[in-house]
């Protein structure tokens, strides 16, 4: 079997200084790259913007009465309504 190769603290330095160097210099390239803009918000439907306003004064009704527990339940299904879940989810997720 052969012997394995043996390298040297040296080498070990030498190869840690180059890896930590060119983390350095990678780091300050992408620093150097502008953020991207902003998404444009999406227009959100009159049905969904009403929802949305009744959750929140729902929202603002259980805060005024101490219900502050972050847990609120809604249902509201009829039929041909807009699909708001997308609008939910921005709104709320805190993506305004």
């Amino acid at each position: 079997m052969p012997k394995p190769l043996r390298t040297s603290r040296r080498t070990w330095v030498a190869a840690w200084a180059v890896l930590g160097g060119a983390g350095i210099a990678a780091t300050a390239a992408l620093n150097a790259f502008p953020a991207p803009d902003p998404q444009p918000e999406k227009p959100v439907s009159a049905e969904c913007a009403e929802y949305i306003a009744d959750i929140e004064t729902q929202l603002a009704k259980a805060n005024r009465e101490g219900n502050d527990d972050g847990v609120l339940s809604f249902t509201r299904t009829r039929v041909g309504a807009d699909d708001c879940s997308d609008e939910f989810l921005d709104h709320f997720s805190g993506n305004r």
